[in-house]
Order: C-alpha cells, then sequence, then structure tokens
C-alpha cells in the first residue's frame, strides 16, 4: 500500500508551446515598454470620467455578479479538497424496549407481566480514502484553477465595462462638439441668408439664391435634432453601465478637445501573456481541465476506503463509560470497476476532447491579443495623421469662407460659390470632430487591448500549480472592486 501511494497517474501542467513574435506589426517603436497604469483613464484629465468610471466599478451589475462567481469558486475549492482529509463525525443514542409476558395460572385466567430494556451508546466515526491515483488532489487543483479563472474572468469584465464607460463618455462628448458645430454653422448660415435678402432688396440677387441658401439653412437645422438625440442616448446608457436609473446621471459632456491623450507603449510582445486578464483567462481553464483528465483516468484504477469506529455502549447512563462498555471496529472497502458499458471511457475521452477545445481557445485568445495591440496601434498612428491633415482641410476651409462671404457682401462673387465653399466647411468641421473621436478610441482600445493596466499576480504560481498552493487554497485577492 505504501508503494501503491506512491503512484500519480496525472502530470503537472505545462504551458503549451506557443509561437510568440518578436515585434508588433504596427509600429518598430515598441521595444520600450510603457504600461498602462492601474488607474490609467486618469490620465484623459476628466474628472466626470473619473467619477462615473468611480461609480461602474462601485455599482455596476456585471461586475457584481462576477465578483460573486468568485466567491463560488472559491467555496467550490473547500468542497473539492474536503476529500483530502477524513471525514470525522459523532454520534449518540438511546433506546427504551418494554417486552410484555403472558402468564397462565388455571383456567381462563392468568397475570401480566413485562421487562424494560434500556441501550444507550455514543462514540467517533472516521473514514478516509486513500488517493493512491491521485484523483482528489487532481480534483482540488482543478477547483483552483477554476478559482483562478473565476479571478480572472472578474478583472475581464471590469475592464471591460471601465472601457464601455471611457467609449460612451467620449462619444457623447463627440455628439456635443457635433451640435456645437451645427448650430454655429446654422447661425452662420442664417447670416449669409440675410445677406442674401438684403442684395434682394437691393436688385442683386435672385429668388432662386434666397432659395439656395434657405435650403443650406434648413438642412443645417434638421442636424440639430439629430444630434441632441443621439447625445441624450448616450448619456441614458451610462445608466446601465454605472449601475443606476439614467435620471441619476448628472455629468453633462464638454469638449472632446479638452482631453488629453496620454502616450503608451505596449512593449514586447511576449510581456502580453501576463498583462491581459483574458488570456489568463483561458489558460486557467487550460488547467483545471488538464487536471480533470486525471481525475478521469483515476476512475479506472479502484479506491480504497478505511472507516474506524470507537465509543461506548451500555445499559445505563450511569455505566456507559465503563471498560467494559468500550467498542472499537475497523473495516476497509475496495471499490474496483469491472464492466460499465464504456462509461469511463467515454468520460477520459470527453475530457481529453474538452482539453483539445480549451487549448484551441487558449492559442486563439493569444493570437486575438496580438491582434487587438496591432489593431489599435495602426488606428491610433492613422488616426492622428488624419487629424492632423483635417486640421489643415478645416483652416483651408475657413479661409475660403472668410473670403467668400466678404465678395459676396461687395457683390463680386455669385452665391453658388459661397454656397459650395460654406457647405464644404460645414463637413470639414464635422468631419475633424468624428477624427478626434476615432482618435480617443484607438488610444483607449489600445489601454484595453495591453490588459488596462492588469498584471498577473505572482502568487498564481503560472504554470502549474504548487503543492503549497493546492495545500493553501486560493488566497488571490478578487480585485480593487471587493470590499
Amino acid at each position: 500500500m505504501a508503494l501503491l501511494a506512491a503512484c500519480d497517474i496525472g502530470h503537472d501542467y505545462q504551458r503549451p508551446a506557443l509561437d510568440l513574435p518578436e515585434a508588433y506589426r504596427a509600429t518598430a517603436e515598441t521595444a520600450a515598454a510603457a504600461w498602462p497604469s492601474a488607474d490609467w483613464w486618469r490620465g484623459f484629465q476628466s474628472p466626470a470620467l473619473d467619477g462615473l468610471i468611480e461609480q461602474a466599478r462601485a455599482g455596476n451589475f456585471d461586475i457584481a455578479a462576477s465578483i460573486a462567481r468568485v466567491r463560488q469558486a472559491d467555496a467550490q475549492v473547500r468542497i473539492a479538497g474536503a476529500p483530502l482529509l477524513p471525514d470525522i463525525s459523532g454520534n449518540a443514542s438511546g433506546s427504551w424496549q418494554h417486552t410484555g409476558i403472558n402468564t397462565l395460572s388455571g383456567r381462563g385466567g392468568g397475570s401480566n407481566g413485562g421487562v424494560d430494556l434500556h441501550s444507550y451508546s455514543t462514540g467517533l466515526g472516521a473514514s478516509y480514502e486513500l488517493d493512491f491515483w491521485g484523483r482528489n488532489r487532481a480534483v482540488r487543483q482543478s477547483a483552483v484553477a477554476s478559482a483562478l479563472f473565476s479571478r480572472f474572468d472578474q478583472q475581464t469584465v471590469a475592464l471591460t465595462i471601465v472601457t464601455n464607460v471611457a467609449n460612451t463618455w467620449f462619444i457623447a462628448l463627440s455628439l456635443a462638439d457635433r451640435l456645437a458645430v451645427a448650430r454655429r454653422n446654422l447661425r452662420d448660415a442664417e447670416q449669409a441668408l440675410a445677406v442674401i435678402k438684403g442684395r434682394f432688396d437691393a436688385g442683386t440677387a435672385s429668388q432662386l439664391d434666397i432659395a439656395q441658401q434657405e435650403t443650406l439653412v434648413a438642412t443645417e437645422r434638421a442636424l440639430i435634432p439629430g444630434f441632441a438625440s443621439q447625445l441624450e442616448q448616450e448619456l441614458i446608457a451610462l445608466g446601465i453601465l454605472t449601475g443606476q436609473p439614467p435620471e441619476r446621471i448628472m455629468a453633462r459632456p464638454g469638449t472632446l478637445t479638452a482631453l488629453q491623450l496620454p502616450l503608451v507603449a505596449p512593449g514586447l510582445p511576449s510581456e502580453l501573456l501576463i498583462r491581459r486578464p483574458d488570456v489568463a483567462a483561458a489558460e486557467a481553464q487550460l488547467m483545471a481541465q488538464k487536471f480533470n483528465i486525471t481525475v478521469a483516468r483515476a476512475a479506472f484504477f479502484p479506491s480504497i476506503k478505511l472507516t474506524a469506529s470507537t465509543g461506548f455502549q451500555g445499559p445505563a447512563l450511569n455505566r456507559l463509560i465503563t471498560p467494559g462498555g468500550a467498542l472499537a471496529a475497523l473495516t476497509e472497502g475496495l471499490t474496483l470497476p469491472i464492466f460499465d458499458g464504456g462509461t469511463l471511457r467515454g468520460q477520459l475521452d470527453l475530457a481529453k476532447g474538452r482539453y483539445d477545445e480549451l487549448l484551441a481557445d487558449y492559442r486563439k485568445a493569444v493570437v486575438q491579443a496580438f491582434t487587438d495591440v496591432d489593431t489599435a496601434l495602426a488606428a491610433w498612428r492613422f488616426a492622428t495623421e488624419q487629424e492632423k491633415l483635417q486640421r489643415v482641410a478645416v483652416e483651408t476651409a475657413q479661409r475660403a469662407a472668410t473670403i467668400a462671404r466678404a465678395q459676396m457682401e461687395a457683390g463680386t462673387v455669385d452665391i453658388t460659390t459661397v454656397l459650395t465653399i460654406e457647405t464644404s466647411l460645414f463637413n470639414a468641421e464635422d468631419t475633424l470632430v468624428q477624427v478626434r473621436l476615432a482618435r480617443a478610441q484607438a488610444l483607449l482600445n489600445l489601454y484595453k487591448a495591453l490588459g488596462g493596466g492588469w498584471g498577473l499576480p505572482p502568487s498564481a504560481q503560472f504554470p502549474g500549480l504548487t503543492p503549497d498552493m493546492v495545500r493553501g487554497g486560493v488566497a488571490l485577492p478578487v480585485g480593487e472592486n471587493i470590499e
């Protein structure tokens, strides 16, 4: 038995081989690492955004549900570890029995008597399954890995919520800017219309000139309700993200131009594996399934359970705890599967198939992480370049509009030319706002792609689970969202 106890049909988890790139595709300036901090959103220097994110971290329902799942996983660790220790229980009982005796004394006569029997017992019982094949230990290891997954998943949920809040706020800022541009353009178009009407009164403009300018005014006026509606909808959406009714959202957007866009460098691709909670969660699931395969293998082998009991039994309470009433028993049971119709083989194949599925998911998560970073870097680089060019376009259109309006007042240019230039200016200004939003969103996506300042805790013990961790259970912090 002592030799068998050293047997282990499982193997410790080892991280699968991965094809990791040496540098990111999107830019060659990625060697110097400047990972986001844990409170990276403060770099935008928006007090309103800071307040909204704090509300979301404290009140979002998805975050609260993910925290509850962490506690459930911790409870499963305790449940899974119970078979590694003996099961001890106490018992006590008492009974009374009356036996009647009928004694005949002559014809038709007799007398009744009886005997009262009392019995009392107390004792302790213990049972323990010898973990020869490492099955119970593997069950515990799987539960620990699942608890790690729940923590990493909770951090993924929190990062997603925070970035969703920021993205919603950025869209609201852009809509506020587009609304301001539309109102300013409407004011300019109305002023131009007044000039054209003055020229008409002077006989230097036609009804067609007035109609064309009125069309432009009506078009600009029609844009305002749409932008106002979209802005209000984005503010309403902040309610569910922060976990409160939309009526309590008091933040009002300012302008995108007031945002600071701090630079961040992604560092080396190999470091991304310990910076993304979703990648760590995928690996934790893979690790848990590796131990589940060990559990399925162990089911083919016999299980041995030791049972012991000790106690006292006596006919009266005052004679219960005496040497003559002492009892003791020790039994050993062995269970060996002989024929199960292929159930055990099917369970093992199922566990292996699930592992292969999770392995593919893990490798996909790794490649997706690199894809997200490269995509965000490319979007940031080209959006930055586009914003510079669009500023030039707006400045050029503004100069052209100023010249055209002056010439229109002087009567040296036709109305069609002025309309064309004004339309170009309005479109250029609106496009600039949208490009600014795209640039802010690209930076936001880069923060998310880099894990939002998250890092794999040293106590996670990747790769594999150490014996100390298995015995001690999971002691990782859930995150800053938990009291």
